[in-house]
Formats: structure tokens, sequence, C-alpha cells
């Protein structure tokens, strides 16, 4: 799996190199997020999905199983850079106040910075 993680300030971003976001490597990808988050003390996490075309129930449960972390902690996650298919599953998931959705980089720096 393929993925980029750079640091601004108190907020993480974590930026996923793979065309799918599904079974094959959700497994992977949850243990990256239970590390942000318990190694690494993440509390405030932007997922970047600009180069994601595919997602699944899988990958929806790994990026569920960040926000659960980060949510315990007090924290936060936004999505950005979600393709129209991603985010339309999303939205039939019922998932859009629980796996929030930004415009840009900058709207999601900016909402976590407003949480306390």
């Amino acid at each position: 799996m393929n993925f980029e993680v750079k640091h601004i300030d108190e907020i993480t971003i974590f930026k996923l190199n793979e065309r799918k976001m599904d079974s094959t490597i959700s497994g992977l990808l949850k243990g990256e997020f239970t590390i942000l988050s318990q190694a690494e003390n993440v509390r405030k996490l932007i997922v970047d999905l600009s180069d994601v075309e595919i997602c699944d129930s899988s990958g929806l449960s790994a990026l569920l199983l960040a926000q659960r972390q980060l949510r315990e902690k007090g924290g936060a996650i936004r999505l950005i850079n979600v393709n129209e298919k991603i985010h339309n599953l999303i939205k039939i998931s019922f998932l859009e106040n629980v796996l929030p959705v930004c415009n840009s980089q900058q709207e999601a720096i900016e909402e976590l910075e407003n949480l306390e």
C-alpha cells in the first residue's frame, strides 16, 4: 500500500496513493490509521483521496475505524478530494455526518482548527 503522511501543526494529512480503497488494502489501511491514532497520538486527520477511484464497504470501514479512534480521543476526521462515486457511497450509507467531506484542504484545515 502506497501512502504519504505530512503534518501541518497539529493536523495530520494522510494521502492514499492507491486507485482502489477496497478489501485488498483495508486491513493495511486500518493498521496505519491505528498507528497514527495510538502510536503517533494524532487527533486531527485529513484523508486525501485524490488518487482513489474505487471504494467499497471495506474501504469505508477503514475510514470509520479512523473516525472512531479519533473521536475517542476528542479528535476528528475530514475527507478531501473525494470523487463523485465515493461521495455518493458515503451519502447513500448515511455517513455524511460521520465522515465529513470538505471541498479543499484549506477548508478541512480550518474546520479542524476550530475544534478543541
